[in-house]
């Protein structure tokens, strides 16, 4: 019987996500100048506000305001009816020195015994329903709320934008798990001030359906452009007016959209965030490399869908356990353990050999903290830094390392696949 099944998104100028931009800036800044060093950043943004707080061991000097009201700028809070504005935010740190309880196992003389950072579960997902083996119900509504943001930031369309919105899409599935039609499409986007609250809602449902979703629709290919053709619901702004927004209209905290930021409530989440954290936290980087897992079995045709979950103690290297369940799609005569073990022996799993895999002691943070962690394209781009003392330095990084098809050879090679 066909099912129905949601994910929603978050814009780049949502009160959680300004936090967590602001909290990987800082990240991106101490690997930029200090690859050993050890974060842990929590972000507060409010009225007028934004407070700084964590843990960090390093060796740089940053000027934590700077960066901050950097970001804030990028995002687009700029003008002071916002009433939360770049550069006359007041900025709190708290930020202080990391437990050495804690570093203690993390730490060890050789570094490939590094320990986990702390203890938890980790998963990562993939499926065939979209190119880039994401679930299509959050590749969707993370699209829509880019484009918005392009259109905002192009300022030649819907020129009433303001930074913070969110978005929510429902697809039908049939039988065989495969999208039927989309069902349901919502948008709320923050707006200047219109005349009449009709006025507004018209132009803006309008301005979605007229501007919005054709520039998504074209982004696309066409099995998917196709679901677009039935009859959708679509709801924009459904509560009314949406002026007051951003940090002045809700308080944003570091950590707060996970399931953005995986895989939009399909699979499984541990509940660990990302964001503001280095990569000796697992919670991060084992994330990203079940992500790889997941994705390279996929796409190595041994599966058509796939949850890897592994798992750790604080200050132990080697993972408690490693889990696969392929949902009965797997392709080979194998029960899921049997592949959870063969797969375990192709990819090593340690913190110290994730770290190295993807280089993720690299300032490739910032760009992964709005519109998702997962699905995004790998790409090598050139970045700036600036620490504390006015020392610009700067670095060439490949973003998305996790995304990469590399070990799909390896794969059908250890399960004998053509």
């Amino acid at each position: 019987m066909p099912y129905l099944f949601t994910s929603e998104s978050v814009s780049e100028g949502h009160p959680d996500k300004v936090a967590d931009q602001i909290s990987d800036a800082l990240v991106d800044h101490f690997m930029a100048f200090d690859p050993e060093s050890k974060v842990a950043c929590e972000t507060l943004v409010t009225t007028g506000q934004v407070v700084l707080a964590g843990e960090v061991k390093t060796s740089t000097y940053l000027d934590v305001q700077t960066i901050a009201r950097e970001v804030i700028t990028r995002i687009g809070y700029t003008k002071s009816e916002y009433m939360f504005e770049a550069n006359s935010c007041g900025i709190l740190s708290a930020i202080h020195e990391q437990s050495p309880d804690i570093n203690q196992g993390v730490d060890k003389k050789k570094k490939e015994d590094q320990g986990a950072g702390d203890q938890g579960m980790m998963f990562g997902y993939a499926t065939n329903e979209t190119d880039n083996y994401m679930p299509l119900p959050l590749e969707l509504a993370h699209t829509l709320l880019r484009e918005l943001a392009a259109i905002r930031k192009e300022g030649k369309k819907m020129k009433y934008l303001r930074p913070d919105a969110k978005s929510q899409v429902t697809i039908e599935y049939g039988d065989d798990n495969q999208p039927i039609r989309i069902d349901a499409i919502v948008i709320s986007t923050q707006h200047d001030d219109f005349d009449t609250e009709k006025k507004m809602l018209d132009a803006i449902k309008k301005d979605v359906q007229d501007i919005l979703i054709p520039r998504v629709k074209k982004l696309f290919p066409k099995r998917v452009q196709k679901l677009f053709d039935t009859e959708y619901k679509l709801f924009v702004n459904p509560t009314g007016k949406f002026v007051i927004g951003g940090p002045h209209g809700d308080t944003g905290l570091t950590g707060r959209k996970i399931i953005v930021d995986t895989y939009g409530g399909k699979g499984a989440h541990g509940g660990g965030a990302f964001s503001g954290k280095d990569p000796s936290k697992v919670d991060r980087s084992a994330a990203y490399a079940t992500r790889h897992i997941a994705k390279n079995m996929v796409a190595a045709g041994l599966c058509d869908e796939v949850l890897v979950q592994v798992a750790y103690a604080i200050g132990v290297a080697e993972p408690v356990g490693l889990y696969v369940n392929t949902y009965g799609t797997a392709k080979v005569a194998m029960k899921d353990g049997e592949i959870a073990q063969k797969i375990n022996s192709l990819f090593d799993m340690k913190p110290y050999a994730i770290e190295q895999r993807f280089k993720l002691r690299s300032p490739i943070y910032s760009e992964a903290a709005a519109y998702g962690h997962m699905g995004r394209e790998t790409q090598v781009v050139e970045k700036s830094f600036k620490d504390g003392s006015g020392t610009v330095k700067k670095v060439k990084v490949k973003l998305f390392p996790w995304e990469e098809l590399d070990y799909t050879d390896k794969i059908k090679k250890a399960f004998k696949l053509k």
